[in-house]
C-alpha cells in the first residue's frame, strides 16, 4: 500500500448548481452570492493541504431566453476566471414541465436543465488529473 503523502495537493471541483441549492437550504440565500475559491481555501488551510486548483461547473441560462441571468453568469464566470477558477458552462435546456396545484389543476412552465455539466464534465476532467497524476500542477 502506498504510503501517505506528507503534501497533499488538493484540486476543489464544484457544481454550481448543487453548491447554490446548498447554500440556499443551509443558510437561505436567494441569490448565487459565494465564492467557490474562497471556500476551497477555507477547507484546505486547516488541513495544510495544498491547493493546486478550483475548476467550477454550471449551466447558464441563454440570452435569448433569460438576458438577465445570462449576462449574470457571464460576469460571474469571467470574474472566477479571472481569480484563477477553472469555469466550465454550458447552456441551460429547456424542457416543459407539469405540476399538478393543490386544487387538482395542471400547471406547465418551462424550466432549465442542466443536462451534461455536472457529472461527465467533472469525471471527466477527474480522470484527466488522475491520469496525469497532476504533474503539471
Amino acid at each position: 500500500m502506498p504510503k501517505e503523502p506528507t503534501i497533499k495537493r488538493t484540486v476543489a471541483f464544484f457544481d454550481g448548481q448543487n453548491l447554490f441549492h446548498a447554500a440556499r437550504e443551509a443558510f437561505g440565500y436567494t441569490y448565487p452570492n459565494y465564492d467557490p475559491a474562497c471556500l476551497a481555501r477555507a477547507v484546505c488551510q486547516p488541513r495544510n493541504w495544498q491547493l493546486k486548483q478550483v475548476r467550477f461547473y454550471t449551466g447558464i441560462p441563454d440570452p435569448h431566453d433569460d438576458p438577465l441571468w445570462h449576462q449574470f453568469w457571464a460576469a460571474k464566470l469571467r470574474f472566477l476566471s479571472w481569480q484563477g477558477v477553472h469555469v466550465f458552462s454550458r447552456t441551460l435546456r429547456y424542457r416543459n414541465q407539469c405540476v399538478r396545484l393543490p386544487d387538482g389543476t395542471e400547471h406547465t412552465f418551462l424550466a432549465g436543465e442542466e443536462k451534461g455539466i455536472d457529472g461527465a464534465s467533472l469525471l471527466t476532467s477527474f480522470a484527466l488529473l488522475t491520469a496525469t497524476s497532476m504533474t503539471w500542477l
